[in-house]
């Protein structure tokens, strides 16, 4: 059996994870490839999700006077508990697609520390997530790059929490996407924008298929 794989689809509000998953998704299904699906938060499966759904609606204050330190240890919280459903996919020889992962706290919550605290906050990240809670560390990592402004734009038929609704704080979270993915070996970055307009989702999709048949050509020879 092969080795299941993690592969973390990320990048700011409105830059089109969910649509790309499903992509990835129904193009898995078609070519009869074992996969499943996992989207982080989980608001509705725990008390994590719960409080992370409150936080971004504002209950608790405003992105400025939450604690980055304490926040991530909730986004963690959430995804430790869906370490056995993940390794046991992971076990199966599964391809697992994650909307959202270790990287999303370090953009949102790193986005609100100055820029010295930065590395700090990243290497305790680490340390929490793939060390103390020992959560499978992802065998890719996909970033959708797009322009804060577009990605904004992306999400204004919906209410928008409180990430959303701040510009200057999705464009350090995107800058931190970028430093992030020019330090990491195993993760590319896709850019979703042409002419200051959004690509078709169909033509990012077969960028993100390329990348992984590159990189796992074995996983999908069968």
């Amino acid at each position: 059996m092969k080795k299941g794989l993690l592969i973390v689809v990320d990048g700011i509000d409105g830059s089109g994870k969910t649509t790309q998953i499903k992509l990835l998704a129904n193009n898995l299904k078609e070519q009869r490839i074992p996969f499943e699906t996992i989207s982080f938060p989980r608001y509705k499966d725990n008390i994590y999700g719960e409080l992370i759904k409150r936080y971004l609606e504002g209950e608790f204050g405003s992105i400025h006077e939450v604690n980055s330190y304490l926040m991530s240890c909730i986004f963690a919280g959430d995804r430790v508990l869906a370490k056995p459903l993940i390794e046991k996919w992971l076990s199966k020889g599964k391809l697992v697609l994650v909307n959202r992962y270790v990287s999303a706290s370090k953009a949102h919550m790193g986005a609100n520390l100055e820029k010295g605290k930065r590395e700090p906050f990243f290497k305790w990240l680490d340390n929490l997530e793939y060390e103390t809670n020992a959560i499978p560390k992802e065998d890719l990592a996909i970033l959708l790059n797009v322009d804060p402004k577009i990605g904004q734009k992306n999400v204004a038929g919906r209410h928008r929490d409180i990430h959303e609704q701040n510009l200057k704080h999705l464009d350090e979270a995107n800058k931190i996407y970028l430093s992030l993915a020019k330090k990491e070996n195993n993760w590319y970055v896709v850019g979703c924008m042409k002419d200051r307009e959004m690509r078709k989702p169909q033509d990012i999709h077969q960028e993100l298929l390329k990348i992984l048949k590159t990189k796992f050509n074995d996983f999908f020879r069968g």
